[in-house]
């Protein structure tokens, strides 16, 4: 199983959110660049970046944070936060990013997402947020009536490959992540489930990559020292 630690950026700065709350907001790091390195001495391989400014304001604020961490060789580097249009796709794209994630504009824009698949395929990635089962969206601010496991079946039905799925609830809460959910979506063949939110031990890791999960991504419980990403990558089967 991939293991992907997490970079929310806010204002160009390392940051977490406690359950998407953009008032509950702790910094860890002034360069996002810098935590990509750390991340590497630990043995990471992947990065999961989110522009959080994008992800509310529909907008690339943090693009030439991204940009120095793309840089970085030897890095998977995975991008969400404002991407709405095929342009800032490509944007990402030609960093050198690896893959892109689609969230607000897979909701309210269905046929961007069947485009974007279209012309980039596996380049292109979804992420779920749920909040009680439905889809947020604008950067968990507003709730939507749509299905979020009904929404990850449609998704695969139209090509989309990977899915990161988000529990909001248990989101930053250092509680432990919603292990239910991701055995019901381990269930949806041809989809790629990348597991997010409230990853916190190191045995949740080992039974996500039982259930033939894909990947997880840790973040609080890195920064805060409740789980070293060494343990992470071993829980998972090795550096990955």
């Amino acid at each position: 199983m991939q293991i992907f630690p997490a970079t929310d950026i806010l204002g160009g700065k390392v940051v977490r959110l406690t359950k998407g709350d953009y008032n509950q907001v702790k910094i860890y790091a002034d360069s996002p660049a810098e935590m990509a390195l750390e991340f590497m001495k630990d043995g990471a391989t992947n990065l999961h970046m989110v522009d959080l400014d994008g992800a509310k304001d529909g907008a690339p604020v943090n693009f030439e944070a991204i940009r120095e961490a793309a840089k970085i060789k030897g890095l998977f580097i995975e991008v969400g936060g404002g991407i709405r249009n095929m342009q800032r796709i490509e944007d990402y794209l030609n960093l050198g990013v690896k893959r892109v994630i689609l969230g607000t504009a897979a909701v309210r824009n269905y046929p961007f997402v069947e485009e974007a698949v279209k012309k980039f395929g596996n380049a292109v990635a979804v992420g779920v947020d749920a909040k009680e089962g439905f889809v947020a969206v604008s950067g968990w601010q507003e709730t939507t009536s749509v299905n979020s496991v009904e929404f990850c079946k449609k998704l695969r039905d139209t090509g989309v490959s990977t899915v990161i799925y988000t529990d909001i609830s248990k989101d930053g809460m250092l509680s432990g992540t919603n292990l239910e959910i991701y055995k019901e979506l381990s269930e949806i063949k041809g989809l790629d489930i990348v597991a997010s939110g409230g990853i916190t031990f190191a045995h949740e890791i080992k039974t996500l990559s039982e259930m033939g999960i894909y990947g997880a991504i840790v973040g609080k419980a890195v920064y805060e020292g409740k789980l070293s990403l060494k343990e992470a990558l071993a829980a998972a089967g090795g550096a990955k």
